[in-house]
Order: C-alpha cells, then structure tokens, then sequence
C-alpha cells in the first residue's frame, strides 16, 4: 500500500498544467466578471465561477498549474468595483488593473501573497485596506491617481519587501505613520498631491536607502531633516515647512561657577570673564562693598538668565496649549459612538521627539468626518436637525410602506429580537430589506440614541457585512433599511432544506467559516472601539447566491441601554449560542462573540442546531455533546453532517475542529482573537488549495468516506 500511495502521490503531482482551474481562483475571477458588469472586451472570461480560466486562457490571465499567478488588464476600459472574492486567490502574486475606470472601496482583503499590485488611475474610494498589513511578499504598490481619503493608518510594520510604494494624487490626511518609518528597502517613495500635514521626521531613517522620495504639494510643517539631502531624487515643494536648517537643540546654560575658597590676589578684568557666563563673578581683595561696576554686571547677569528661563518656559506652555487645543478641537467634532479606524488604536498620541527638530510631532488618532447637520422627523412628524453624522439615506415611513405593501405578511423575510424584517421593492427596481424596529423591545425615550446607532452602523464596511443603506425616524417609527441578501439564512439552509444543505460541500463551509470570522476581526479589531454583536448566531448569517457569508445586525446592541446590555437574555444571547460567563451574569465581550462563532462553526460541520429538544437528552445541547469529541478522530468522523455523504477531508475536519475546541472553552481568557481565528481558516484554505493543484481535483478534497480510506487517507487533506 506505501508503494501504491507513493505511486499515486507522483501521478497527482505530474498532473498536466493547464488543466482544470482551481475552483476557487475561477470563481472569484467569475465574481470579478460579474463585478465589472459582464464586460463584452474580456475574451474567453465568464461569470459563475464554471469557465476555465487557466485551460480557456482568458484573456490577461496566467497560470502556474491550476493556480491563476497573475492578472495583467491595464487600459481596457473596465468599470464596476473588485468583487469580494480576491481574497481566495491565494496564488496571485501580480495584479495589475491601472488606468481604467474601476470605482467603490479597494475590497478590505486582498489577495495575500501579492509581490504586485498596481491599482492606479481609476476611482477607488475610502480608505487604504486594512489586509495591507499582511502582505509581507509585496514589492511594489501603487494606488495613485484615485480618490483615496482619510488617514493612511499604520499598516507597514511587516512590508520588509516593499521597494516601491506610490500613494500620490489622491486626497489622503493626517500625520505620516509610524510604521512607514520601518520600510527599509523602500527605494522609491511618491506621495504628491494629497493632504498630509504634521513633520516628516519618520522618514529620516530611509534617506539611506531611497533614491527618490517625492513628497510635495502636502501640508507637511516643521523642520526638514538634513538626512534627507542625501536623497538624489528630492522634491519638496508646495509644502510649509520652516526656513533654514533645523534649528539646534534648546541651548544647554551651565550653573554658575563657584565662588573659589582662596581669592586670588588681582582682580580679573570684564574683558578676560569667560563668554556666556551668567553670573560674572566679582574678585576683590578688598573687604568693603561691592562697587558700581561690579554690582550693575551682577544685576544686568541675572536679568538675562531669568528672562531665557521665562522665554523657555514660554514656548513650552505655547506648544503643550497648541496640542490641547488640536485635541479639543477633534473631540468637540465627534458625536458618534464608533469610529471605523483601520489603526486599531496604536497610533494613539506618542511623542516623537526629535535632536534636529524642537517641536514635538504627535501621532494622533484619525479625525472623524466631520459633523454635518442632517435632517430627521420628529416624533409629531415635524422636521428638525442633528449633528450626528449618517452616510445611510432617510427614507419616509409612505415610501417604505409601499416598497413592503404596507408590511404585509407576504413580504415578511423574518423576524429577530428586534423586530420584523420585510422585502421592500422600490418603483425604480431595487429590492431592499427593511427592519421595522419594536418599540416595546427596547428603552428607546430619545430619537438622538437611535441616531447615534445609525451613525455607527452606517459606517461599518466590511464584504461580509450587510450594508446599512438606509433609515427611517419619522411620525415615531424606527426603521432601518439594509441591502438585500436573497437566498436565505444559514440556519434556514443547514436546518431546513436537505437539498440546499447538500450544496454546501466541505469546501463551501470552510469558506462561510473564513467569512464570517473575518467580519467578527473587522468589528473587534479593526473598529475603534470595538463592536460587540451580541447576537452571533446561524440566522444572522446570510448567504448570497455563491454561498458566500453576510454578517447582519451588526452594531444593533448600540440601541440597548448599559443596564439592559448585562442583564437581558432575552434580547440578546440567544440560547444555545450564548458563551457560559454570559448565562451565569449577563456580561459580554469580545470574547463571547468568539464562543458563538464556536457554536456556529459546530453546526456547520455537524449540521445539528445549537438547542434540539428532539434529540435525546445527552445530545440536546450540541456544545456538550461535541466537544468532548473534537480531538478524537473516529468520534469525530460520526460527528460529520450527513448532508456531506462522506464527502470530506480528514486532515481538514480534524484542523476545523480544532479551532472549534479554542472558541468554546469555558473560561474566555483562552478564547483566541478572531485575527488569530482567521489566520487559522486562512492557513486551513491555503493548504487545501495547494493540494488542489497538485492533484487537480475539482474541490481539492479525498471525496471518500473515511473508513474507504485505509492507507490513503494521508495523502488526501
């Protein structure tokens, strides 16, 4: 059997390149087809993930076995965004998609092993994203020429690789990073037309290694280092900075000598007094008072020390007043209860202090965009303004009512612990979900608490979170109007239908599993503060028509009051779902939402719901049924969905369950953070589709069941 499996191992591995793609890199180029509305000058691409991109030699398109390396289609006329599945292509090492008409957010993950990346000349948006700081193979990056804003965030920590890095003529704010600080192979550095301010202190440490650093037409202030003048390539221009060289440290004033014990026999003319002494010192060898000369040096020494110290002191007070008043300044602008910020707090104040440069530079948080006054229904229907900055669209309770036929039974999609969801179809043809919030399930007295929750929501952007698009706070309703998602609920697939739960191969599962964790680490770690769903569960996970994951209700626990949030089981925490510390006391945090996502892992591989009654009495709560069994492999291979009919890998279940076993451990202080969740998924993906390649199976996986295996159950994963 060891020469057959050794046999069969060569076979796979010699498989013919060219042959059929992998499944998972040809649907996430089938979902960037359709994301660039089906475009008529791609040959031989095609929407659905069915096509062959690697065989079919789409056009722009080069592969490497099964595995599609690069994307090259600069200048052809493409419009639409970049999908949400780019980050599947784990064998994408060059993307380029430069000057052509692409719009919408660059997607918050990227393909992660990119060593090119060249997005420039089209109508990107937003922020910088976040997946940058991963990419530690990436050479060159260039998001020029776009309508990037806000602050660019600390995201160059681990980009050692990076020799190319072009952020110019976009609209991006705020004091330069730290972490651009650490790039030292950065040999070429273009960062013109934007609108940073603050010193360019972090980049002395690269004049070494640059040849060109091109940084004009910014609100750069401050000194300019001297190191810099090494760079051969230097433009400066168009900024603030102060004249002339870097003034020198705050000068240092000596005490004044001691009086010597034995006087000396002369005295010691002014002229021969040491320069810049502060004090002169009088000798005399006489015993009667001072003179005039003598006393007038003393008095004229001492009024100049004193005024160098006040002056001193002076221009530290004015500096210390300068940040308290920027700080105030910032806060009294934020209303809101969230700031999406991709810095995850590590950019908090820290001073920056510098030999050449006597000011200090701060590395502040990122401003908040700015209040705008927005208009809103009151409670009688009448209108009235708040400074709560909403990006949604205020809808009317008349317009909602007819997109809902008037909330009608037939247009209901659900109902949650909030209130009822309904299909809202608009006359224009777009369809929309619409949550008509119940007033009796929360303490709601103040329209302003409402808004605040909208403000949040309405900022938080994400692939696999559901959109607030939309708002209502007319004639006393609360309703909130989200994007669309059509074929149904997790739970309603994995519980309900046997046959869409057999769509979902092992494949797909581990996907929603990655999706859905990776909406859990924006909300945790990427939002400033965190968002704690609350309400973590299988129905809260819609999936589109490719399976792929939407997280909804995120930000909705920002409605309920402090006291409500630690003591209510019935609004939040669903039984089944709920980690223990928030059954025995009512306390949630971060790490609850680790155990529900637990949960919801369990019943993806098991297929079983979180509470069954129907079940006998040791199996009625999956979490205590299973987890004695995660690391035991016969136990597990019986624990298996039957809807999979066998149809797994062995080495994947067993790392799936794995990571199961870490997010539902009772104590919370074990519980991992969702990055670390997903880093595992992630690496659980990135295995299987090397094997996909190597063994040119469609999904990558033994479809055998285990006990068929025998002996070459090792070299499937």
């Amino acid at each position: 059997m060891e020469a057959l499996a050794a046999g069969l191992l060569l076979v796979l591995a010699a498989a013919p390149a060219g042959a059929d793609t992998d499944s998972a890199d040809a649907a996430a180029l089938g979902n960037l087809y359709s994301s660039w509305n089906s475009p008529s000058q791609l040959a031989g691409w095609s929407a659905g993930g069915g096509g062959d991109p690697c065989g079919a030699a789409w056009q722009g398109v080069t592969c490497s076995g099964a595995g599609v390396t690069e994307i090259k289609l600069p200048g052809i006329g493409l419009n639409g965004s970049l999908g949400y599945e780019l980050s599947n292509l784990f064998s994408l090492n060059t993307l380029d998609l430069s000057n052509n008409n692409l719009n919408g957010s660059i997607p918050y993950q990227l393909p992660p092993n990119l060593t090119y990346l060249n997005l420039a000349g089209n109508n990107f948006s937003g922020n910088l994203p976040y997946s940058i700081k991963d990419m530690a193979s990436i050479e060159y990056l260039n998001l020029s020429h776009n309508s990037l804003s806000s602050q660019m965030g600390d995201l160059f920590g681990n980009l050692s690789s990076l020799s190319e890095l072009d952020v110019s003529f976009n609209t991006l704010t705020g004091d330069l990073p730290n972490s651009i600080g650490s790039l030292s192979n950065l040999s070429s550095l273009y960062m013109q037309n934007n609108q940073f301010t603050g010193s360019v202190n972090v980049l002395r440490g690269l004049s070494s290694a640059l040849t060109t650093l091109n940084i004009a037409n910014n609100n750069f202030s401050g000194w300019i280092p001297k190191e810099l003048n090494s760079i051969p390539d230097l433009t400066l221009g168009g900024n603030s900075f102060a004249n002339g060289p870097a003034p020198p440290p705050p000068p240092f004033m000596p005490p004044p000598p001691q009086r010597p014990r034995n006087r000396p026999k002369h005295s010691q003319g002014q002229g021969d007094a040491p320069k810049g002494s502060e004090s002169p010192t009088i000798q005399s060898d006489k015993k009667q008072g001072l003179g005039t000369g003598p006393l007038v040096g003393i008095i004229a020494g001492s009024i100049v020390a004193v005024l160098c110290v006040l002056l001193l002191l002076v221009c530290c007070m004015r500096n210390v007043r300068r940040r308290k008043d920027d700080a105030s300044s910032e806060s009294k602008d934020f209303v809101g209860p969230l700031t999406v910020n991709i810095e995850r707090g590590s950019s908090r104040e820290i001073p920056e202090h510098s030999v050449e440069d006597t000011s200090i530079a701060t590395v502040k948080l990122p401003t908040p965009e700015k209040m705008t006054p927005e208009r809103v229904y009151g409670k009688n229907g009448s209108m009235r303004k708040t400074k709560v900055p909403i990006t949604a669209t205020p809808y009317t309770v008349a317009s909602l009512q007819v997109a809902t036929n008037s909330f009608c039974q037939d247009s209901l999609l659900g109902e949650g612990s909030l209130g009822r969801v309904y299909k809202a179809d608009f006359p224009n043809g777009k369809v929309l979900a619409v949550k008509k919030i119940d007033n009796t399930a929360l303490s709601l007295q103040e329209e302003d608490n409402f808004l605040e929750a909208v403000s949040s929501m309405s900022r938080l952007r994400h692939p696999n979170i559901v959109p607030l698009t939309g708002y209502c706070v007319e004639h006393g309703q609360r309703l909130l109007v989200y994007e669309y998602i059509g074929n149904g609920t997790l739970h309603d697939i994995l519980h309900f239908s046997d046959e869409m739960s057999r769509k979902l191969t092992w494949n797909i599962r581990v996907r929603i599993a990655l999706g859905t964790a990776r909406a859990l680490e924006y909300l945790h770690e990427v939002c400033l503060p965190s968002v704690v769903h609350r309400n973590f569960k299988s129905s809260n996970i819609l999936l589109d028509e490719e399976h792929n994951p939407h997280l909804s209700d995120c930000g909705l626990a920002a409605l309920t009051p402090s006291t409500e949030r630690q003591v209510s089981t019935e609004v939040f925490g669903s039984f089944g779902y709920s980690a223990p510390e928030f059954a025995m006391s009512g306390i949630y945090t971060v790490k609850s939402d680790v155990y529900s996502f637990g949960v919801v892992m369990l019943e993806l591989l098991t297929g079983r719901k979180p509470l069954d009654s129907s079940r006998e009495r040791s199996e009625q709560s999956l979490v205590r049924w299973a987890t004695p069994q995660l690391h035991d492999i016969d136990a597990l291979a019986k624990m298996v969905d039957p809807a999979l009919n066998g149809m797994y890998p062995a080495k994947s279940l067993s790392r799936f369950a794995d990571i199961i076993a870490l997010c539902v451990q009772p104590e919370p202080e074990f519980r991992p953070p969702m990055s670390e969740v997903v880093q595992q998924l992630v690496r659980l993906m990135q295995r299987a589709s090397i094997v996909r390649r190597q063994s040119g199976e469609e999904l990558g996986f033994s479809y055998r069941a285990p006990e068929r295996e025998g002996d070459l159950r090792d070299i499937s994963f």
